[in-house]
């Protein structure tokens, strides 16, 4: 969940860990979080060579590890990440922010934006650039505006949209002037609406048929726009190259091929050091190893907007009860685990304490630890409450059925059979006996379409830094979305209330004290973060840890 470029949330597989996420080489010592030398935010510093658009040399390539999603609709409640970072290749990116979060507007899209509020309602006014264009001919215009929210806003159960969430507040789009300009009106005051139209659809693509199955494993190029277009799209290796788009009306793209390569995550290290790739997310103290020093490279480090989360499916038989959730997330040393991420790295920082504010922002407040501690004999005796006793193996039982829960382990990285075997063994201190069921990161969208898992740990990564209008994405029963399943009607009433608070300080206090409501669900649980840290190829600009920012792709190359 958490991602996009006009979408909220954008799912990560718990393997991205070493893929995506990483830990760092910098830092202020090696302490678990919580000791008294550990910060008392997470790094908010950015690390990604950003160079002037004209530094920039015309032509090379830039490879990287990568491929396409089983949905690559990012609007799709079944996209991920990946799904997000394909499509900005091929697809306007008409918003997007600087790496602390301030709105900016492409004014190869937009030429001009305008805010107002009338009567206590929202209006805003996009000027298009009169050369927009999609690739098949069909102008940029206000109907792009519309049918983007309309596919978006609820109002047709048939839409498997991702969020609803300021699309279902936005009262009309109309024609402005002319055709380029859209006029957008919302019941009430959303401050974070430039977050609902950093992307847009076609209108073709914006059918139910298409909004949900054309993109399934599938590139639709005529129906995109930007400085590049796909060269090929490989279903059988499930490599893509996109090249420059002749149709650009724009800045062009400085690359001649932006290149994704089908590799495990895994492999992704030696083929870096192997000069296949042109930069590598480092997740771990050997991968780090391998690269630092390497000749022609760099290591690039800051802050990061992705956090990992443990997932309880709330419709599996024995994860049911919220006492036998609640107990196994009194029995995970949540310290532990972040040191089991970070070792032999130089690197910490204090536990995530929210889903939807990360330590290094405003108005962010630790309310995991408001409403939970790591306190195994309070979960064992809890358990024994709940009629659960300890067998002679020391595994519980009850109803002659063992206390026994499903982990989902996503690939072959030693770093995540590390976590899992920690898991396996904290939980089973309290009598619960921990299932390790591996899978191919390959299968990671239909394990979580489908929830076949008990418990699965993934991640976040927020391309915006509106948190709080995330809030119904993790929490609201009714959301395809909150993968736990957990949540009611009267939880959900609330957590949509937040929407309604104009001012973002104040709306952000009140999604605070409703995450302290739903954590209390005991269905989710943050567990780290850890910056992002990168093996790069020197003079590549504009690549690395970006935080909210989300680079140009014609602002992507090497230097001159």
């Amino acid at each position: 969940m958490r991602a996009r470029l006009a979408l909220p949330v954008a799912l990560i597989a718990a393997v991205t860990v070493t893929a995506t996420a990483c830990q760092s080489s910098t830092g202020t010592g090696s302490a678990a979080p919580g000791a008294k030398n550990s910060p008392t935010a997470a790094s908010s510093a950015a690390d990604y060579n950003p160079v002037p658009y004209d530094r920039i040399k015309d032509g090379g390539s830039y490879t990287t590890v990568g491929t396409f999603d089983d949905q690559g609709n990012p609007f799709h409640v079944n996209s991920t990440l990946t799904a997000s970072r394909v499509w900005a290749w091929y697809n306007a990116v008409a918003i997007t922010y600087s790496p602390t979060g301030e709105v900016q507007y492409n004014p190869d899209y937009f030429s001009d934006v305008k805010v107002s509020v009338s009567g206590g309602d929202q209006k805003v006014v996009l000027t298009i650039n009169p050369k927009a264009v999609f690739n098949d001919g069909t102008p940029i215009d206000w109907t792009a505006v519309k049918a983007t929210w309309q596919a978006n806003n609820g109002s047709d159960k048939s839409f498997s949209a991702s969020s609803t969430d300021g699309y279902s507040q936005i009262t009309s789009v109309v024609e402005g002037a002319d055709a380029k300009q859209a006029v957008i009106t919302f019941k009430g005051v959303n401050a974070s609406w430039s977050a609902l139209f950093t992307t847009f659809l076609h209108p073709k693509a914006a059918t139910v048929q298409n909004f949900n199955n054309a993109y399934v494993k599938k590139a639709h190029p005529e129906w995109g726009t930007g400085p590049y277009t796909v060269g090929t799209w490989d279903t059988h290796s499930g490599n893509i190259t996109f090249v420059r788009n002749p149709k650009w009306w724009g800045k062009k793209g400085k690359l001649d091929k932006r290149v994704y390569v089908n590799l495990e995550s895994a492999a992704a290290v030696n083929a870096f050091k192997n000069g296949q790739l042109d930069y590598v997310a480092v997740g771990d103290a050997e991968s780090l190893k391998q690269i630092k020093g390497l000749k022609g490279t760099e290591i690039r480090s800051g802050g990061s907007p992705f956090e990992y989360s443990l997932y309880f499916n709330t419709r599996s038989t024995v994860l049911a009860d919220p006492a036998v959730r609640k107990a196994i997330e009194e029995s995970i040393d949540r310290a532990q685990i972040a040191k089991i991420q970070f070792q032999g790295l130089d690197y910490t920082e204090p536990l995530p304490g929210s889903a939807i504010l990360y330590s290094f922002q405003k108005n962010y407040q630790d309310n995991v630890s408001a409403v939970l501690k790591y306190a195994p004999e309070e979960a064992g005796k809890a358990l024994d409450a709940a009629g659960w006793k300890p067998g002679s193996d020391g595994i519980r039982a009850k109803d002659g059925k063992k206390l026994e829960v499903g982990y989902t382990l996503l690939g072959d990285d030693a770093l995540g059979k590390a976590t899992a075997g920690a898991f396996a063994a904290m939980l089973k201190t309290v009598g619960v006996r921990l299932d390790i069921k591996k899978a191919d990161e390959s299968e990671f969208s239909s394990i979580l379409s489908d929830r076949k898992f008990d418990l699965f740990l993934s991640g976040n990564r927020s391309m915006d830094p509106f948190g709080a209008r995330y809030l119904c994405d993790f929490y609201c029963s009714d959301r395809d979305s909150n993968l736990t399943g957990a949540g009611s009607p009267a939880l959900d009433k609330e957590i949509r209330s937040v929407a309604q608070v104009a001012d973002l300080t104040a709306q952000a206090k009140k999604a605070n004290e409703v995450e302290r409501r739903a954590l209390r669900q005991y269905a989710f649980l943050p567990l780290f973060s850890g910056p992002s840290t990168y093996g790069v190829k020197k003079g590549l600009a504009n690549v690395g840890a970006t935080i909210f920012h989300n680079p140009l792709p014609e602002t992507v190359g090497w230097e001159k």
